[in-house]
């Protein structure tokens, strides 16, 4: 796959010792206090500058402007429901972004919250598709420290300054309390799931702090890695000569985020658990009638370590304590009362009033002493509620139950005494890679760090079963419809085109759905089976500005995370697509680019997306463009299957994902206009560059569906299906003299085929197909020499033409050398593509082009000199560094290098013959092939060009 020996590139190292005193480090080396070698890294006091967001040209904005009338009212339609529309570029975020993220806690799937680099806690993405962005400032950690001498006493907030939202000194809040650390000495290391904050003499000079944030990400582990848990483990080290004492104090809001806070009905709880873990439970009344949640903050005590809790405080002191009087507290004696533990639960809030918690830890630390203390966070909402009314059990509860009190407490118990077993599993996930010498050190930790996304990329992991339907759904409506008919089956594996199931001049407002009849049994692929091992039905977000979940042509570039780490998971997935593939939704949807209208989800089309207000039930909530005319997904989704059947050699999932992958590949034909084997485009943006217009055969998706061809072909042989394999090797190879004719043009495959401006441009995805077939262990589509100088040509014009190398890869750039400014899309780099450029030089033996390419990403995304999207890593940004859609799925693809670097096993070890060879067809097809390389291609007369019939000849 790749040569033995790796180019260097210029190392990005950030020796810790550059950050940290190496004394301090040599201290805190003790239960793994001390921060890692490797890892992305930044002083507190940092300024994080607010973020800049793409803006269109004039020209741009002059062609979008009837989709951005139809989609304001689309907007506006779906507010009116109480509904978020699942792509809303008009309404603005209260928090403007800045460049303060950091490692997001907690497992997959359980509802997310970050916490910026600084300490604040943000990022709230509890209720499925809505996230809080602004930080809430009651969540802290703090520190009090005593010597036994008397003359010296230090206390402050372990996070820097005062930040927005904090009022005068004299008020009874959160203000009131000592904002005394400058951030100077002290510095964030990430790598996620950890994160260390090491406070270097700050507040007290005389003691050395290390804050290690640890969440249990552990990969092929079905169970801790959905827990929504999270532990702060504090080294304490005292250099002085007088002996310390040191509390510690967390203070958690009763909120989830916004202005939840002030809806009234919360209440709190003192608890005791086992094993010395004790705390607050804050139990939380969500709005509109979402699932509860309960939070849990504790601490574990020790025979060293005291711990006391305040069950309640307020900020203004009217009916509660106040956060003053809480401070004053601490800074007078260092703990709370211990009778405390036996208020019971609070009176619930009124309506404006915020409720607090504290929890605090205290201990003696004798000079030159160490100590240990260790908190932890739990939020338990065991079941999740989307917006149409379907309700899912989350995945933790097969192992914690539906209580949100009980889970909550064994969640944080469970965190505060597993902690140690999680850091062994993560670093005998993470040493081989950290520890490898040939690689990158950029590389090493912007590859772990970028799994951030499967944490706070609104992940929803539920436990598999069915849902509970409300009687106002539309799916218990469909369920229970006495009109209703069943779904078609596709078993016989012909599919209708898309233009025979739409009526393009039915008309309707604002992608509102007309009812019609639907089946009266459950969408079937709710009760598909998983496999040996149920592990549950999982989704994520495209982006937390897309609001789409599991959207499949992005997922195509990130599906290398899951498949790598969770491989049940990402056959789950799959399994999900299969069966939505055999599945027909035919109430009507309008399609804003056009105005014209369509059924939701055609037979034998892929989907885009699994939905937004109801996943699994109402699938495409995408509707700028009817996705079931679309020429990638389709090729995209056999790409996968056969990836995976590959990597995982699970002749199960492929026998049973079979009949879905040849419906897939039979719809297909209708787009091939002139029978020569070939998909052609439509001459609209019909594809995951959806403003990127593209006429006849195309460099993207022609080159997907020969990967495609290729792919089903080989596994028609593996699982004995002799028809369909000879059927594809023909079309492949028909399909591919085709494509080198129109697209090659010596150096590098034309963007299309058509005459338009920019059809010869140098697209940075054109070889996408080829990236798959590499990493699934197919013989290359085209001459090896061929794909090296497409992926040369990039390199030198769509990667060093822009800055020196320093951004990525551009999508488009003209044979001149200037950016291709077409469209908006044309003139992105696009952080995933351009991972999966890289990933292709890699499989090509072009490793030196291959981390120069995924470095520029590094650089302008991630470096402290780049534009500060580090943990919300962007779909993509100009040549000027302006991004749009923070915090989305695409980046992922950077474990698609790993993946090239590293196969699997079976992918690695499988015998090195080429299938297709095995696969024969008769010599009069292959002659007839043979003449369309030499020959003009003519029309075929019985071939209606326009036709959207299947053609047969």
């Amino acid at each position: 796959m790749v040569s033995g020996h790796l180019f260097h590139c210029r190392k990005n190292s950030w020796p810790p010792e550059e950050y940290v005193g190496r004394t301090a480090l040599q201290l805190l080396d003790l239960d793994g206090g001390s921060p890692p070698e490797q890892a992305w890294r930044r002083r507190l006091n940092s300024h994080a500058n607010i973020l800049k967001e793409f803006s269109v040209t004039f020209m741009e904005a002059m062609k979008m402007m009837t989709l951005g009338v139809r989609l304001w009212s689309y907007v506006r339609e779906e507010a009116s429901h109480g509904r978020k529309a699942p792509i809303d570029p008009f309404t603005r975020e209260r928090c403007k972004p800045s460049a303060s993220q950091g490692v997001p806690l907690g497992g997959m799937g359980s509802g997310s919250i970050s916490r910026g680099f600084r300490g604040e806690f943000k990022n709230w993405h509890i209720i499925p598709g809505l996230c809080e962005n602004s930080p809430v400032m009651e969540n802290q950690f703090s520190i009090f420290v005593s010597r036994d001498s008397g003359n010296k006493k230090y206390s402050s907030v372990l996070a820097p300054g005062h930040h927005e939202g904090l009022k005068k000194r004299s008020d009874s809040g959160i203000s009131s309390w000592d904002w005394n650390l400058s951030g100077q000495h002290s510095t964030y290391h990430a790598l996620f799931p950890r994160a260390w904050t090491i406070y270097d003499g700050e507040p007290d000079p005389d003691l050395k702090i290390s804050c290690r944030q640890i969440s249990p990400f552990i990969p092929h582990d079905y169970k801790d890695s959905s827990l929504p848990a999270s532990v702060f483990v504090y080294t304490l080290v005292n250099t002085g000569r007088d002996r310390a004492k040191v509390s510690l104090l967390m203070t958690w809001a009763n909120s989830i985020g916004g202005f939840s806070h002030h809806s009234g009905g919360h209440f709190n709880e003192p608890f005791i658990g086992d094993d010395g873990v004790s705390g607050v439970l804050l139990h939380h009344k969500t709005a509109k009638d979402n699932p509860p949640v309960t939070f849990s903050i504790a601490a574990c005590e020790t025979q060293n370590v005291s711990v006391t809790v305040l069950p309640v405080f307020g900020l203004s002191g009217e009916n509660h304590v106040s956060a003053k009087e809480m401070w004053d507290t601490m800074s007078k004696d260092g703990h709370f009362s211990r009778e405390n533990f036996d208020a019971g639960c609070s009176m619930p809030s009124s309506s404006g009033e915020t409720l607090c918690a504290a929890v605090s830890a205290s201990t003696w630390v004798e000079p030159h002493g160490r100590c240990t203390v260790a908190f932890a966070l739990a939020w338990s909402s065991p079941k999740v509620k989307f917006q149409k009314g379907c309700t899912y059990n989350r995945r933790y509860t097969e192992f914690y139950g539906t209580s949100e009190r009980s889970s909550s407490i064994n969640l944080v118990h469970d965190a505060l005494t597993k902690y140690r077993l999680w850091e062994e599993e993560i670093e005998k996930w993470q040493d081989p890679i950290l520890k490898d010498e040939k690689l990158p050190e950029w590389y090493k930790f912007t590859l772990f760090n970028e799994l951030y996304f499967l944490v706070a990329g609104g992940t929803v992991w539920t436990d598999g079963q069915p849902p509970a339907f409300s009687e106002t759904s539309p799916a218990y409506q469909h369920k229970h419809s006495k009109k209703g008919t069943k779904s078609e089956s596709v078993k016989d594996n012909h599919v209708k085109p898309a233009a025979e199931q739409v009526n393009d001049g039915d008309d309707l407002p604002n992608g509102e759905e007309r009812s019609v009849s639907m089946s009266q049994e459950p969408i079937p692929y709710l009760l598909s089976k998983d496999g040996p091992e149920n592990v549950g039905k999982f989704l994520y977000l495209e982006g937390v500005e897309y609001i789409m979940w599991n959207t499949y042509d992005v997922h195509f570039y990130a599906s290398f995370a899951l498949l790598d780490l969770f491989p049940k998971i990402e056959l789950s997935i799959q399994r999900d697509f299969a069966d939505a593939v055999l599945y027909e939704d035919r109430r009507r949807v309008k399609f804003l680019a056009d105005g014209t209208s369509g059924i939701r989800k055609v037979k034998g089309a892929v989907p885009h997306d699994l939905g937004t207000h109801d996943p699994w039930h109402e699938m495409n909530a995408y509707n700028i463009h009817d996705t079931s005319k679309w020429k990638d997904l389709n090729p995209k989704f056999v790409l996968q299957v056969y990836r995976d059947f590959a990597a995982t050699g699970d002749m199960t999932f492929g026998r049973d994902v079979w009949p879905a992958v040849c419906a897939a590949m039979d719809y297909m034909d209708q787009f091939d206009r002139d029978c020569d084997g070939l998909i052609e485009n439509d001459g609209f943006p019909d594809q995951t560059y959806d403003a990127w217009t593209v006429h006849g055969i195309s460099a993207y998706c022609g080159g997907l569906w020969l990967a495609a061809l290729q792919a089903a072909a080989t596994m028609a042989h593996r699982l004995g299906d002799r028809p369909y394999a000879e059927k594809y090797k023909l079309k492949f190879m028909k399909a591919k003299a085709v494509y080198e004719a129109k697209l090659w043009n010596g150096s590098y495959f034309n963007y299309d085929s058509g005459t338009s401006s920019n059809s010869r441009s140098i697209q940075a995805d054109q070889l996408a197909g080829q990236w798959y077939a590499a990493s699934s262990g197919l013989p290359p589509i085209f001459d090896e020499h061929k794909i090296r100088s497409a992926l040369q040509k990039i390199f030198e014009f769509n990667v060093m033409k822009v800055k020196g190398g320093r951004m990525g890869a551009v999508n488009g750039m003209t044979p001149k050398g200037k950016v291709d400014e077409t469209c908006m899309q044309s003139r992105e780099i696009w952080t995933g593509v351009t991972y999966g450029v890289a990933a292709n030089m890699l499989l090509h033996g072009m490793e030196h082009q291959g981390f120069i390419t995924a470095e520029g990403i590094f650089l302008a995304g991630w470096s402290e000199d780049g534009y500060g999207y580090w943990f919300q890593t962007p779909e993509g940004w100009t040549t000027d560094g302006h991004y749009r859609s923070l915090v989305y799925m695409r980046p992922l693809a950077i474990w698609a290098m790993q993946w090239a670097l590293s196969p699997p096993k079976a992918i690695l070890e499988a015998p090195k013959v080429n299938l297709m060879d095995r696969i024969h067809i008769s010599p009069q097809a292959v002659r007839a092939v043979g003449e369309i390389g030499v020959r003009k291609i003519a029309p075929d007369n019985r071939c209606i060009p326009s036709s959207t019939f299947q053609c047969e000849c």
